[in-house]
């Protein structure tokens, strides 16, 4: 190596300067050098050391930086400076500090030049503290007005959110110039700072700036991140008026805005500019517009923009995944994320996560959880966007391992207690039944947000925890927090399932009264299902003729259902008549009218409804439970024999039905919808499907280990008298969420109290 670095310097030292003068240079070059340096122990040199750490960094060779950077025997400021300058270019921003800290240990004072570099480092880092340190230090040292260091200081302390400290220091520039101008302009407009974004661009003409395509970027994009859509859609209008030319970055920003506010029209105005402009062909531009026409339900002009890509993009491919997700198609979208895979373009995080996300959302939780396994497999790290949308599949089945394992990877990877982490383990922790875990998870945030209070207030719901919500709503807004829509269907769902009328009432007015929120349908369906279930049934139908929206399909539901629990033949038919116009395609609300006409012994018009059911080709939904055991979900339908342990299920289901009648318990064959003999009721009720799911756990379970059933209609009279036998005479506690709510038994009693 000796020989072949020779020709390049005749004279050592100062020889071999204009080789490494030239940051183009080979990285040969540079290893030849390196090599010669220590073979002639010159490596001593501190200003030839720099010339190589500099090449070395041109070339990212950040290792061999550091190698030359600790062979030199007597550091100075420019070798110092030279090495933080390295690592902020290459984004290395924590190294970059560290060298920074070892200079100033050195007794080395840095200078206006190298000041910009850690401020750089300081911003990437969010180390606000560290950043006013070196404020201060370049105020103490006379270089503050350095016009260099100030611009930094100003785009340092705008990456650090503290947009006052910017504006001040961007008033005292002589003369700011085009790049602090965009950046102020930008912060302000990501921060939703509207009118001072427009106070700042309307006074552009005394600054002395021309505005260029960056500032106009700028305000498009930081107005679409910060929520104000349409302020952003004006910005990209304006733009265009004043005859700038948008570029990749202008129409893809207005078209993200444009798909949040669901704009069809304007959208696809942008798209006919796109393709005037010749830029349809543009990968973050077909990616945006693949997002738009999602959001906007448009999947037919969302495939046509996919079919149509030239070079296929895996950023285009994730959009499109999501919006066929979005838009319920969620088997396309599998099919399309399986031929990406095949065609052998790389999946990356995002195109996981949406996959993820799309079978969580459309019912699809084993698939889920299923992908996450194989998203592992083939070395693709989860991250902190990935868990959140896990975590409901996890709490929709109940699959609390899962979900714990799930939780256990987030800490692992140190963002468990990211805010959108956290919600999600609030939620399904309660889901999975567990809400006291669902608590600790609340308390041990940090930070809160309203999606944190609503989720920990919505499960206290689900559990019947109606003091707990209540409580907990009133200390979110003693600590400042405001509550929105979501917040007061929480507190009245709570206020259902512990029949409190009088409270329920209470929140349903202060709403719009205290809080200036009109209530919503979902509002007004608590109301109902609150009066009516506590037998105020005449009150609630009121409250539906008396609502200022149309009642949809959940308001009328609810009154149907308390109807079947209260026998109210009249009222039933009334509501049911109105979910037939609203749902025709709904087998279960002649279901409810079928089993209030049964429990008053009206056959005749019982088998008018299921002869109605049969012509329109529509059947009962059978009921089902599900139970995970040993990892695995079991799944067992009401009467349905062809689960491998049930005739184990059947004997054991015998013994603890006879241990039973020996305590006096006798079969509420009351809720057998059916015409016939009261031995066959009975034989009816054994096969409902709870109790089967309960049944099998007792045999695959260790004595005491509690047990989770999921069912996906309301338990029955029969099924709760028996759950509760069982949780006494087995020992066991028996979690079981249907679709109101969950029941948790413990030592004969329900945490209902006998109300659901």
């Amino acid at each position: 190596m000796s020989r072949q670095a020779l020709p390049l310097f005749e004279n050592l030292h100062r020889s071999i300067i204009p080789c490494l003068d030239s940051l183009t240079s080979p990285l040969s070059h540079a290893r030849q050098a390196h090599a010669h340096f220590i073979k002639t122990s010159i490596s001593g040199d501190s200003y030839l050391a720099t010339k190589l750490l500099s090449l070395y960094a041109n070339h990212n060779c950040f290792s061999d930086a550091c190698l030359v950077f600790d062979s030199v025997a007597e550091r100075t400021l420019f070798s110092f400076s030279a090495l933080i300058q390295v690592f902020t270019k290459s984004n290395h921003f924590s190294l970059a500090i560290r060298g920074f800290t070892q200079m100033t240990s050195h007794g080395l004072m840095p200078d206006a030049l190298v000041l910009p570099s850690v401020l750089k480092a300081c911003s990437g880092l969010k180390l606000l503290k560290v950043g006013q340190q070196v404020h201060c230090f370049a105020y103490v040292s006379g270089f503050e007005s350095d016009l260099v260091l100030q611009s930094s200081l100003v785009h340092s302390y705008l990456k650090c959110d503290r947009i006052k400290d910017a504006r001040k220091l961007f008033d005292r520039l002589p003369q700011p110039d085009v790049v602090t101008y965009s950046a102020l302009l930008s912060g302000y407009a990501r921060h939703g700072l509207v009118e001072e974004a427009k106070e700042l661009f309307s006074g552009i003409e005394n600054l002395g700036v021309e505005p260029n395509l960056f500032s106009w970027n700028g305000m498009v994009t930081g107005f679409n991140h910060s929520g104000h859509y349409e302020e952003a859609v004006a910005v990209f209008r304006n733009m265009v008026s004043e005859g700038f030319k948008p570029d990749d970055c202008s129409i893809s920003g207005a078209l993200s805005a444009v798909g949040n506010m669901a704009n069809l029209g304007v959208g696809i105005q942008i798209h006919a500019h796109a393709i005037k402009q010749g830029l349809e062909q543009s990968n973050c531009i077909l990616s945006a517009l693949i997002d738009m026409y999602g959001k906007a339900g448009h999947v037919v002009e969302m495939s046509r923009v996919f079919d149509e890509m030239i070079d296929m993009d895996i950023v285009a491919c994730n959009a499109f995944i999501t919006g066929l997700s979005r838009n319920g198609h969620y088997h396309d979208a599998l099919s399309v994320f399986k031929q990406i895979k095949c065609q052998g373009l790389e999946l990356n995080v995002t195109s996981w996560t949406s996959m993820i996300a799309g079978c969580s959302q459309n019912g699809k939780d084993i698939q889920a959880l299923d992908l996450f396994r194989e998203m592992q497999i083939e070395g693709v790290k989860p991250n902190s966007v990935t868990i959140p949308c896990l975590l409901p599949a996890c709490g929709n089945i109940a699959a609390l391992n899962h979900g714990k394992a799930a939780h256990c990877f987030s800490i692992r990877r140190g963002f468990s207690n990211d805010i959108c982490v956290s919600s999600a383990l609030i939620d399904m922790y309660a889901k999975c039944g567990r809400i006291q875990l669902s608590r600790l998870c609340f308390e041990n945030m940090p930070t809160r947000n309203l999606a944190c209070w609503n989720a920990i207030m919505g499960g206290y719901a689900m559990h019947g925890k109606a003091k707990e919500a209540m409580e907990t709503f009133d200390i979110m807004q003693r600590s400042g927090q405001k509550p929105d829509f979501i917040s007061f269907t929480c507190v009245l769902s709570a206020c259902c399932q512990g029949g409190l009328t009088d409270k329920g009432r209470y929140y349903f007015d202060s709403m719009s009264r205290d809080h200036g929120i009109e209530p919503r349908v979902e509002h007004y369906a608590c109301m109902v299902n609150l009066l009516s279930r506590a037998g105020r049934l005449d009150e609630a139908h009121a409250m539906i003729k008396q609502m200022p929206i149309e009642p949809d399909a959940c308001v009328w539901g609810a009154l149907l259902s308390s109807c079947k629990i209260h026998n109210n033949v009249n009222l039933g038919a009334a509501a049911a008549k109105e979910l037939f116009e609203l749902e025709p395609n709904n087998p279960g609300n002649y279901v409810l009218l079928s089993n209030i006409y049964a429990s008053k012994t009206m056959w005749a018009e019982v088998d008018a409804l299921r002869d109605t059911m049969k012509s329109m080709g529509m059947k009962k939904n059978p009921g089902c439970s599900w139970i995970e055991l040993k990892n695995k979900m079991h799944m067992l339908l009401a009467g349905d024999k062809s689960h491998p342990q049930m005739m184990q299920i059947v004997e054991k289901l015998a013994e603890l039905s006879m241990e039973m009648k020996r305590s006096g318990y006798l079969p509420h064959t009351d809720f057998v919808m059916q015409d016939v003999e009261e031995q066959d009721k009975e034989q009816i009720l054994c096969g409902h499907s709870e109790k089967l799911a309960v049944v099998l756990g007792l045999l695959n379970t260790g004595p005491g280990t509690p047990l989770q059933v999921i069912k996906n209609i309301r338990i029955c009279g029969d099924c709760h008298s028996v759950i509760k036998f069982i949780s006494s005479f087995e020992r066991r506690e028996i979690f079981v969420r249907d679709t109101n709510r969950f029941h948790h038994f413990k030592e004969g009693v329900c945490s209902c109290g006998d109300y659901w």
